[in-house]
């Protein structure tokens, strides 16, 4: 034992569990425990910001370019809106992010740059806030006109 967390960190990890599981607390390298704990909590916070903006952008999309609404656009509200439920299913202390106002415009801003770039529009023709809920952007059932 003893690769480095700045060497190999998957081998570092696989050592630090033996360790944990042995009970020899005394050798583990506990900052970085610490810091990728809270890397895991991040890592789901990214995924689900990151799913959201898919969404939004293709909600935008729907809303600005009807006539480009098909099959395609369809399948990856539905995929992106059912990962995002089950994200926040099995980590629910997510969800008060679907509320933060900070939040939702960072990745309101990721969301309107991406269908800007997709619909090869200036951003500045979008929305600069959400014209919806985080609610009404996950319900299966909502399609902006």
């Amino acid at each position: 034992m003893g690769t480095s967390y700045e060497k190999d960190v998957v081998a570092w990890a696989n050592e630090q569990a033996a360790l944990l599981r042995a009970g020899k607390f005394s050798a583990l390298d506990i900052e970085h425990i610490a810091e990728e704990i809270e890397d895991v909590g991040k890592s789901q916070q990214r995924e689900l910001a990151s799913r959201m903006a898919v969404l939004l952008a293709h909600l935008l999309k729907w809303q600005c370019q009807p006539e480009r609404r098909g099959a395609s656009w369809q399948t990856t509200l539905q995929i992106q809106r059912a990962a995002i439920v089950r994200r926040l299913n099995k980590t629910p202390s997510l969800k008060p992010m679907l509320v933060d106002d900070d939040w939702i415009s960072d990745m309101w801003g990721d969301a309107r740059q991406q269908a800007a770039t997709e619909m090869q529009i200036g951003v500045a023709l979008l929305p600069e806030s959400c014209p919806w809920t985080m609610e009404q952007a996950i319900d299966p059932e909502f399609f902006p006109q």
